[in-house]
């Protein structure tokens, strides 16, 4: 006969010997008075709760009411389940972002030795920090020619934004096109500075969220955080015309992927978050994240996803998110 290895379905999800020993020993006494359940243990009832605390760390038991709650084993297994899925869920979060950072790590190291190219020149575009960027962008624009394009995760939080509406319409007035994609938050925070850039002209998009600033100028320059991200310097101008051909091939991907705000000028925007809501759930983020990301209260994500589901006829997120996407939504 084989021997057993040991493993139970609790130890495999990580529960320690001892810890599933005392769970095989408290679930018996659920619903049980303190005093029962010391006696039962055989511990003083003002030493219950350090006794119970690998149980109730795990969130596998509760003292409630004076009385001792034990998850039965059905519900305990899915409990840890989750837990194990939001750990991976998490675990896959921070190995996406390494695998981001690693290829800027090696990148020194993965230039061509000497002799084995026949010419080698430096790309066109200068990292540089301090002055004035309103100054700086205004003048950037006129001195340019072409459309704008703009990615803009934060920017319309800064006070120089009233006047580069005017930079902007200045702009448009020429012949010139501008389009910009902002968060989906900007609806609600930013409002009246959004509809203002709507009606100098500018064309705009929504996203549920951003990876970085960004500015294109027609096809010869853009100017993007060095690293990418959020800062307002150092900031790389690139002109090399492969790199700002690549950069507008990324807007042109999002802007497809954004919805239009067709009524900024018409009162309040009111774009439908159906398909927001169900992409960060798809991406697995929680309530609490999508509420951040979104601008809404805790209870109305929670209540917005609970219409989703019945709408879909799910029982679950996962059914909902295939549904969702059998139907083309996402």
């Amino acid at each position: 006969m084989p021997r057993r290895s040991g493993l139970t379905l609790l130890s495999t999800l990580g529960l320690s010997g001892p810890e599933e020993r005392l769970y095989a020993r408290a679930l018996p006494l659920t619903g049980v008075a303190v005093a029962g359940v010391a006696a039962a243990l055989g511990v003083d009832e003002g030493d219950l709760e350090s006794e119970l605390l690998p149980l109730t760390r795990l969130g596998l038991a509760a003292l409630a009411d004076g009385k001792l709650r034990v998850l039965n084993p059905p519900d305990a297994v899915g409990m840890l389940i989750r837990r194990e899925s939001e750990a991976a869920a998490r675990t896959e979060q921070r190995l996406a972002r390494l695998a981001v950072a690693v290829p800027l790590m090696v990148s020194a190291a993965t230039r061509p030795a000497v002799g084995e190219v026949g010419d080698m020149r430096a790309i066109e575009g200068e990292v540089t920090s301090g002055g004035n960027p309103l100054q700086l962008l205004t003048n950037l624009i006129g001195d340019s020619h072409g459309d704008l394009l703009w990615l803009r995760p934060d920017t319309w939080r800064m006070p120089r934004e009233s006047a580069m509406v005017g930079v902007i319409a200045a702009a448009i007035a020429t012949g010139r096109r501008s389009r910009a994609i902002y968060p989906v938050v900007a609806l609600r925070e930013a409002p009246d500075l959004l509809r203002s850039r709507a009606e100098a002209g500018e064309q705009i998009r929504v996203l549920s969220d951003l990876p970085t600033r960004l500015m294109i100028i027609g096809t010869t320059h853009a100017v993007v955080p060095e690293p990418l991200g959020f800062a307002d310097e150092p900031r790389l101008l690139v002109r090399q015309r492969a790199l700002v051909g690549a950069l507008i091939l990324l807007f042109e991907q999002l802007w497809e992927r954004a919805a239009p705000v067709p009524d900024l000028d018409r009162g309040e925007a009111r774009p439908d978050l159906r398909r927001f809501l169900l992409q960060l759930l798809a991406a697995g983020q929680k309530d609490e994240q999508i509420a951040r990301t979104l601008g809404l209260s805790l209870r109305t994500v929670r209540r917005r996803v609970a219409d989703l589901m019945t709408e879909l006829g799910s029982d679950s997120r996962f059914q909902a998110g295939v549904e969702a996407t059998r139907r083309g939504w996402i």
